[in-house]
């Protein structure tokens, strides 16, 4: 038989105000048993100590695929395609041109670039097109590759993480984005994406990350097959990995929790489906900022969540919006819907009692 411990729950909330850290068992029983309300409160007032005054960033960048072909075949993705696929890419230096050209015009200068495992593109390739792009963009800032990408390119090559990390950084790399966490579970990983790199590898990418001061963020993909404790252990592992870096390296500078999007995966023909509530991505992205306390910046996920629920997030501890999407195709793939533009952006921050800043690639 399994016994609870009972917590005082206000002796919880002070300790997560005090900016102290909650083990994950605490933060679960917050998870279970707090009031919504009362969730976000504590995280807002968590937002104000890290971030204060009531500004909210965004950002104009793109997110560009390097290609649709993928070795992993995740259950929850319906973008990657086999090599012989009809509708197979590579993206093209001048398709790379007319969308970076785009990104410029709307006032951007941030490529998020990410493909998926592709089985012969090696370090090399990578290599040579960060270089044409930045000789053609100098200005322009690669927020490039993710964990799952730098294994497998690790793999390929017979090098190191460092190694990799080092190589794209003398190509133009100028930060690390947070894709491929999902859940930090290994049980989990097993079921949804045996394919691609376990979570002491993705971890393990992170921290070599930071100790070559490359600035990177997190993610966390939930709603699916995993359990409470399973996000709330995702949560602390990444507030661990934080806890590690030096003081000069900026570590993961944003959390971005978003829920599984489920049409036509192969997730939901086997029954899995996002039935998330917009409550519970609020409760999920308070928690999260309550359990991440050395994390300053969580981005709501308009995109996933909707524009409503983002904009009752930015009083639940987020405080930023993350960016217009002049270009999204994974998660669209799955049936989301929402757009985005500045104005649009602008005012939802504006009406939710914010202050909208245009910012640069760096997270307030």
């Amino acid at each position: 038989m399994v016994i609870y411990k009972i917590m005082n729950i206000k002796d919880l909330y002070i300790k997560a105000i005090r900016l102290q850290f909650l083990s994950t068992d605490e933060g679960l029983y917050l998870y279970n048993n707090s009031p919504t309300s009362e969730l976000m409160f504590v995280a807002n007032e968590i937002r104000k100590k890290l971030n204060p005054g009531n500004i909210v960033g965004w950002i104009i960048d793109r997110n560009v695929n390097i290609s649709n072909i993928c070795s992993c075949c995740c259950k929850f993705c319906n973008f990657y395609r086999r090599k012989n696929a009809s509708d197979a890419y590579i993206t093209t230096i001048e398709q790379y041109k007319e969308k970076i050209n785009r990104l410029y015009e709307l006032g951007g200068n941030q490529l998020l670039l990410q493909g998926g495992l592709h089985p012969e593109l090696g370090l090399k390739f990578y290599m040579d097109l960060f270089q044409k792009l930045k000789k053609e963009y100098p200005s322009l800032k690669l927020h490039a590759l993710s964990p799952p990408e730098i294994v497998h390119i690790s793999r390929m090559e017979g090098k190191t993480y460092r190694a990799i990390l080092l190589s794209l950084i003398e190509a133009g790399l100028d930060s690390l984005p947070g894709g491929g966490a999902e859940i930090l579970s290994d049980r989990v990983r097993k079921i949804i994406s045996p394919r691609k790199c376990t979570s002491g590898e993705w971890l393990e990418v992170m921290r070599q990350a930071h100790a070559l001061g490359i600035r990177t963020s997190a993610t966390m993909m939930f709603w699916h097959i995993e359990t409470k404790k399973e996000r709330l252990e995702h949560l602390e592992l990444l507030r661990k990995l934080q806890s590690e870096k030096s003081k000069n390296s900026p570590g993961f500078v944003a959390f971005i929790p978003w829920p599984f999007q489920d049409k036509g995966t192969i997730l939901e023909k086997k029954g899995i489906k996002n039935t998330i509530t917009a409550e519970e991505y609020i409760r999920t992205l308070a928690i999260s900022r309550i359990m991440l306390p050395n994390i300053k910046t969580i981005q709501a996920s308009w995109l996933t969540a909707g524009i409503e629920t983002a904009k009752l997030c930015l009083h639940s501890g987020a405080n930023d919006m993350g960016s217009i999407m002049i270009e999204e195709n994974v998660v669209s793939s799955a049936g989301v819907n929402w757009k985005m533009d500045k104005n649009i952006i602008t005012q939802a921050i504006t009406n939710a009692g914010f202050i909208p800043f245009q910012r640069g690639t760096v997270p307030l």
